[in-house]
């Protein structure tokens, strides 16, 4: 990806959304010679490909360095808490390391460099921070995996069936149901390559290695698709705490797909609505390789198209051009067929999978998220959600149960949708939203007569990312609609108050100014993003608690190793064996599964009895009580033992000779 945003504002890439910008052209143009190659352009471009190619690269040696430097130095045992805390603070400082040299950099050249240095230093340093933020996280989960081959989850949940599906791609079997191929078989191609095949659980532990990786890259993937559209402190500022608020190291490449998908579908929007500027051979090629990407992505993970395609639809309907003439009409249903064909094309083998087993594979799995209120969707719990009920989540706000950062969010999405409604992407992220809107409150609405949650609790992410999408760009038209203001009325005012002296004021809000503020704030945000990373991480640190986010790292500590015996930390003797099963579809049941509800309350929220399977509260509390007798058991028999011991070494110690 060479293509990015310029230092443009408004309509991001486009020259003629700056005042002044035709006359600037039209300069350049008059100055250069009829007939004379344009140097000074083919410089410019030239260095704009060499920026972009630093940041992409820059942005992904930091994300995987840190990673590696965390894997290699960060010696602590994760199932004790003061080794985890140590940990923490490892990934803190080394992230302090890294980031403190970089934001001084920044602020120096904010303060002291040439516009054009410091503009060049922000694109670095903000691509830098897109690949620590994550990179944090990636170094995290390898502290918590430290010493075990296996990966967050072990063998039970959809690990273990992302192990199986990999397993049965290295049998040949192909596809697993409906579900997307691409992680499944890139898993089976690195346990092939890596671990020798299915022979050790080569998949479970490259699987480890996926997640680890597609963590470490969630910052800098997120922070080039937005850069796309957006200069870099802009594009930061989505980037980053989308990929720490939404990213899940157990199915990292789910939340990729989300994260990347809206900035391209608006870049893909806005080039349908202004087909002109480009022949007809160069739009069939950017649409077909629109379709690549976009298919490719569906692949990996299909379920965001679902949520997206409604509102995407409906949108590209309306900036089609249908009223600028046939040539422009001609151009884009070009360049929309080009797109459609090569993304089926692409995704064809998942797409014949969903049309012949679609309707056999409907989801019955409720949690949490499923029990709560549904308008809520500034918050997400997984299905170990600890002592939360849905009495006790979310907890209400100070208005009308609506927290302060509900309002203050809902706030910067007025100033989008009033102040930036011009712009392609806010359009995208207002259709995007009102479609998984509605299609969340469709199939809940349904979900009883049905049968049927139809995963429908996932539109939470998405919506929640358009929220903040919309807020960003208003606060983005805020400032550069404010600063416009001021210039254009303060500064005739005072070229008019000076005279001839006057005439050539300086600027009301000086550009130094702009520039030193942008800096602090991008030091903010570098802030937020090694906090927020280290909350994410302590999440997944190692924890018994079968409802907590701790139990991935946990059950990953006691599965035995490739040639016996049981890892480093693993909490007690007896480890799992290594399960190398091919997937096989579950059996499908005819009522929804309350997941987290105990046998006493199935009537009251699932409307049913609940399966011999489920524990009531009489059955838990025994479970525990005879768990902390047989604690207290093994205890008095250590205890035993080594009094026995001590009393043995005595009594050696006394017939010793010379006693």
């Amino acid at each position: 990806m060479t293509h990015l945003a310029p230092e443009v504002v408004g309509e991001p890439g486009t020259a003629h959304d700056r005042p002044g910008a035709l006359r600037t052209a039209a300069a350049a143009g008059a100055a250069a010679a009829p007939g004379a190659p344009d140097r000074r352009g083919w410089m410019s471009r030239r260095r704009s490909r060499v920026l972009a190619l630093g940041e992409i690269v820059l942005s992904l040696t930091v994300a995987l360095g840190y990673t590696w430097l965390c894997t290699a130095t960060i010696a602590v045992n994760p199932l004790v808490r003061l080794g985890q805390v140590s940990g923490l603070a490892s990934l803190q400082q080394y992230a302090a390391l890294i980031g403190l040299p970089l934001l001084a950099l920044l602020l120096y050249t904010a303060h002291r460099g040439s516009a054009r240095r410091h503009a060049m230093v922000k694109r670095l340093v903000c691509a830098a921070l897109a690949g620590l933020a994550t990179g944090v996280i990636a170094g995290g989960v390898a502290v918590a995996l430290r010493d075990t081959p296996w990966a967050l989850g072990g063998q039970d949940g959809d690990p273990g069936v992302l192990t199986d599906m990999a397993n049965s791609f290295l049998h040949g079997k192909g596809m697993s149901g409906i579900y997307p191929p691409a992680f499944p078989a890139l898993t089976a191609l690195w346990a092939q390559i890596r671990y020798g095949g299915r022979a050790h659980g080569g998949a479970g532990m490259a699987l480890q290695d996926l997640q680890i990786f597609f963590t470490a890259v969630a910052g800098p993937m997120a922070y080039l698709a937005w850069r796309v559209l957006l200069r870099p402190f802009w594009a930061l500022l989505i980037a980053v705490p989308a990929a720490v608020l939404f990213l899940d190291p157990i199915r990292p490449y789910s939340h990729i797909v989300m994260i990347v998908l809206l900035p391209l579908l608006g870049y893909w929007l806005r080039r349908l609505g202004r087909p002109e500027g480009l022949t007809t051979g160069q739009l069939l090629r950017r649409g077909a390789g629109l379709g690549v990407v976009f298919g490719v992505l569906f692949l990996w993970y299909s379920g965001w198209y679902i949520w997206a395609a409604p509102g995407t639809a409906v949108l590209a309907l309306f900036l089609l051009p249908w009223r600028r003439g046939a040539g422009a009409a001609r151009k884009a249903g070009l360049f929309l067929g080009a797109t459609l064909l090569t993304t089926a094309v692409v995704s064809a083998p998942l797409l014949y999978q969903m049309v012949r087993l679609g309707a056999d594979n409907p989801d019955r799995y409720a949690f949490l998220a499923v029990y709560a209120d549904p308008a809520y969707v500034l918050g997400w719990v997984s299905d170990r959600s600890g002592t939360l009920t849905y009495q006790t989540w979310p907890v209400a706000g100070e208005m009308a149960g609506q927290t302060g950062f509900t309002l203050l969010l809902l706030f910067g999405v007025g100033l989008g949708l009033g102040l930036g409604l011009r712009s392609v992407m806010v359009r995208t992220a207002a259709a995007v939203l009102a479609g998984a809107w509605l299609a969340r409150f469709w199939f809940a609405s349904n979900m009883a007569h049905d049968k049927a949650i139809q995963l429908y609790p996932r539109t939470t992410w998405i919506i929640m990312y358009c929220l903040m999408i919309l807020a960003v760009f208003g606060v983005m038209a805020a400032v550069h609609r404010g600063t416009g203001w001021i210039e254009r009325t303060l500064r005739p005012a005072a070229a008019a108050a000076g005279g001839a002296a006057g005439a050539g004021a300086a600027r009301i809000v000086p550009r130094r100014v702009v520039r030193q503020l942008a800096a602090g704030m991008v030091c903010v945000l570098a802030l937020f993003a090694t906090m927020g990373a280290s909350w994410s991480v302590n999440r997944y640190m190692p924890s018994a608690d079968a409802d907590s986010m701790g139990i991935d790292a946990y059950r990953a500590h006691k599965i035995k190793l490739p040639g016996g015996g049981c890892p480093r930390f693993s909490p007690g003797k007896d480890c799992e064996d290594i399960q190398k099963d091919d997937w096989k579809p579950g059996p499908i049941q005819d009522f929804i599964w309350c997941a987290g509800i105990v046998a006493d309350d199935w009537p009251a929220v699932c409307g049913m009895k609940a399966p011999p399977q489920v524990r009531s509260r009489a059955q838990i509390e025994k479970q525990q009580l005879e768990k902390q007798k047989a604690e207290q058991e093994q205890a008095e028999q250590a205890k035993q033992q080594k009094a026995e011991q001590d009393k043995k070494k005595a009594e050696q110690e006394k017939k010793a000779p010379g006693r």
